[in-house]
């Protein structure tokens, strides 16, 4: 594996938003790296392997949610990996809900992050992504949040790779929570 820059980056359009818009879950083992996807030359994942096709559960989010790709390098150890810090915020709590988000918090799934602009991001691809945090909460006030606000944490070789969107939408779970 080369260590050089082998391109250029002109400053892009200002066509881009910030934010993200939905994020999904497979559970943890479901995905392989190594085996089990194709990477285009871009560095898009765009086939799962029929063997390892995931299922997704998609929960759409509010505007406070998002995915930071911190690095995290070491020149005295030679080492380097990206921190992953996803943040849901989902308005209403219920009982399935909550039930949803402590099977979550029990596991480390694999995360996707769809931000608004249309990419989709996987988070957690080899390690999965622990819940390290977060509240379940009424708020004070008429115009507070009651819901909840959780974050995920992933350690990975790679940052988040982008995934073809019909990988995701095209393999949603049937189970929908009735009491939104």
């Amino acid at each position: 594996m080369s260590c050089l820059v082998d391109k250029s980056r002109g400053l892009p359009c200002r066509d881009n938003l910030g934010g993200v818009k939905n994020i999904y879950f497979a559970n943890y083992g479901d995905l392989t790296e190594g085996s089990g996807f194709t990477v285009d030359a871009d560095g898009k994942i765009t086939s799962w392997a029929s063997a390892d096709t995931p299922e997704f559960f998609k929960f759409e989010v509010k505007a406070s949610s998002s995915l930071e790709q911190t690095i995290t390098a070491s020149r005295e150890n030679g080492t380097l990996f990206y921190e992953q810090l996803v943040t849901m915020v989902l308005p209403k709590q219920t009982p399935e809900t909550s039930q949803q988000v402590h099977d979550m918090a029990m596991g480390r799934p694999h995360v996707v992050v769809e931000d608004n602009n249309g990419n989709f991001l996987l988070a957690g691809l080899k390690f999965g992504c622990d819940a390290n945090g977060g509240t379940i909460g009424t708020g004070t006030a008429f115009g507070d949040l009651n819901g909840y606000n959780i974050t995920l944490a992933g350690q990975e070789p790679l940052p988040a790779y982008f995934v073809d969107e019909a990988l995701v939408t095209g393999n949603l779970g049937a189970g929908v929570i009735s009491d939104i």
